[in-house]
């Protein structure tokens, strides 16, 4: 039985219809993406699955007892709390109940027979599990960490900004773990680690699911159903996004011939993504095989540590050799640039030439520095030391800001500022709609103004205009940001037939992978390192390591508490004996076997004297026996003790 259905459901606003007798079934553990078109209907539909909207007809149903509950894009708390506070107020249920159960198991040790007390710890105990609500300090520290907020812990949230506002929401929903929760946007936000982190916390946790994402290596990772918005109706696609990408295919084929240029776009997409992820799971395999031996070899040889990390090492070196001499014009020159803010090195050193042919994108934690290096770039910062040198070319911007467009206008002024309805777009003249049409606007947008148009949409005018002007280069700050999967493929196109340079900030791994041939990586301590390799692979190399890095860890770990462990249950003659006997041992070892070898040669035998031979062997091996069963009595000690 499904945990909600919403059963024939239809919504109408003043422009339109919105969905028009859609039914959808969420059952537990289902992890549903929800993809179309921005102003499409996705939002609404997630607003009537948490009934803050209500649907013009048709039902919700919802099971006794299950609880829904919605990031919001722009998070309310209470002002006057600490950012620690703002989660653990989240979890004040979780804790009382743990409270109660910690309050029924003392009466059960004073009555452990009482019936009704037995079935509520049982009650309790299945609603913590649940929850997974056993260890939440544990993973209040945790969340804490691994979305960047250790250095605000104790700070009022009045001082955040709106996307660490965001993660804190986040934070206390992934920790409370609703029956059903939904998600807009998540991977807003987060840099390439905090979304490595929701993905662990969301199937690990096996939440039950509906989101809303751009980002298509999230839905492949977590999808379990993709539901598409298109014209008001719902369709379902199995699986993740490269299914969906598999179903749409076989959908666009039967149908009208108007659908052939996004056809063309899908069947590109569709192939991309199959290579991509084929070469990942082989990736993926590889680098399992080689942690399983390592884990194996590690505990007779600790060297074979180092080993594997200088062969992982070496791989991501060779990995991130240019490879070929690049003879393009040079558009920037960086010679050891450095750059301060707030008293934080962002920038140390940094020397690089941009070419004119160049797709490079800027990667790394939040806060590191890549923004800071487009406006470096762009000349509206200052370096604090060395020299950006400038060729003669034009620069076409974007921004998260959107700066370029003004609300007062409207589309086809933005477009035609001189008058008329005709656009030069790489030499060729076409009418506004024409070109427009390519990034899904109907004609009837064209006098609208900017200002009345949603963040998608000016995302969508915004691209379209940088496209429309004649630049040499392309600088993006996040392009894909608010933008839905239709429009992105198209942004993908554009880039990948522009004749200029581009680069671009991007958290989007799938997009960095689609169009970079070259990443300019953060490292958050000033440095930047350059690669020439997919992002995802250079992640999974950085993952390899990190993983090593954690195995050798806890090994010495171990290995420290057992010889803590024995000396701590060794008296001190014990102690002396189980350190020195293994060289003794060895050394009379040693012994025999010479002895041994000079008894089965005659020269030697006859030289030395057989039974002076036969008297010493004899003599050796007294002496070792008597030593090997020490040393086994105290091992079986400490065996004993572990």
């Amino acid at each position: 039985m499904a945990l909600l259905d919403l059963i024939d459901i239809s919504k109408s606003y003043e422009s339109g219809k919105i969905l028009e007798e859609v039914s959808l079934f969420i059952n537990e553990k289902d992890r549903i993406a929800v993809i179309g078109k921005n102003g499409g209907g996705k939002s609404t539909l997630m607003k009537i699955i948490n009934k803050t909207l209500e649907a013009d007809s048709g039902r919700r149903v919802i099971q006794n007892g299950i609880k829904v509950e919605m990031l919001e894009q722009n998070p309310c708390f209470d002002e006057s709390k600490t950012v620690r506070e703002c989660i653990e107020l989240e979890l004040a249920e979780l804790t009382q109940k743990r409270k109660e159960y910690e309050e029924i198991s003392l009466k059960i040790e004073h009555d452990a027979t009482n019936d009704e007390f037995l079935k509520k710890q049982l009650e309790i105990a299945s609603y913590l599990d649940t929850h997974n609500a056993w260890n939440l300090d544990d993973k209040i520290k945790r969340v804490i960490d691994e979305f960047d907020l250790k250095e605000y812990e104790n700070k009022n949230v009045s001082l955040l900004s709106g996307g660490e506002r965001r993660r804190i929401a986040l934070a206390g929903l992934l920790l409370k773990k609703p029956d059903i929760l939904l998600l807009d946007e998540p991977t807003n936000h987060l840099d390439v680690y905090m979304v490595a982190f929701l993905e662990e916390m969301l199937l690990k946790d096996n939440f039950t699911l509906v989101f809303i994402s751009h980002d298509r290596y999230f839905i492949d990772k977590i999808a379990t159903r993709v539901i598409e918005i298109d014209n008001c109706k719902l369709r379902s696609f199995d699986g993740g996004y490269a299914d969906y990408l598999i179903g749409k295919e076989a959908l666009l084929h039967s149908m009208q011939k108007e659908h052939e240029n996004l056809l063309k776009i899908l069947k590109a997409e569709e192939e991309w993504l199959r290579r991509g992820v084929k070469a990942r799971l082989k990736r993926d395999e590889g680098r399992k095989n080689r942690v399983y031996k390592l884990r194996e070899e590690a505990k007779k040889n600790p060297g074979y540590i180092k080993k594997i990390k200088l062969e992982i090492e070496r791989e991501k070196h060779n990995f991130n050799q240019e490879k070929s001499f690049n003879r393009q014009k040079m558009l920037f020159e960086l010679e050891d640039v450095s750059k301060n803010l707030g008293g934080k090195q962002l920038i140390k050193n940094f020397s690089a030439r941009i070419m004119q042919k160049d797709r490079i994108a800027i990667v790394g934690k939040n806060g590191a520095g890549k923004s800071t290096l487009l406006k470096l770039l762009l000349g509206e910062l200052k370096s604090d030391g060395g020299k950006i040198k400038k060729g003669e070319f034009e620069i076409g911007y974007f921004d998260q800001q959107r700066t370029m467009l003004n609300d007062d206008k409207n589309i086809l002024e933005t477009f035609c500022p001189k008058g008329g309805d005709i656009v030069d777009i790489g030499g060729r003249n076409i009418h506004v709609f024409g070109y427009l049409k390519n990034f899904l606007f109907p004609k009837e947008y064209l006098d609208k103004k900017i200002g009345i148009l949603s963040g998608g949409e000016k995302n969508r005018i915004a691209l379209a205009l940088l496209f429309a002007k004649k630049t040499d280069c392309l600088i993006m700050d996040e392009p894909t940001n608010d933008l839905d999967i239709p429009t992105i493929n198209i942004l993908e196109e554009y880039i990948q037939n522009y004749h200029g340079a581009v680069l671009f900030v991007s958290h989007d791994r799938y997009f960095v992978d689609k169009i970079a041939k070259k990443l300019l990586i953060f490292n958050g301590d000033g440095k930047i390192t350059e690669s020439y390799g997919s992002y995802s692979e250079f992640l999974e190399y950085e993952s390899e390591i990190k993983e090593i890095d954690k195995f050798e860890y806890d090994l010495n770990t171990e290995q420290k508490q057992k010889q803590k462990t024995k000396s701590q249950k060794l008296n001190y003659k014990e102690q002396q004996d189980y350190d020195k006997l293994p060289k003794i041992i060895e050394k009379l070892e040693n012994e025999i076997s010479e002895i041994k070898n000079c008894l089965a040669n005659p020269k030697c035998y006859q030289e030395k004297g057989i039974s002076e031979l036969t008297k010493l062997l004899t003599q050796k091996e007294n002496e070792l026996e008597p030593l090997i069963e020490r040393y086994l009595d105290i091992e079986q000690k400490i065996d004993l003790f572990e």
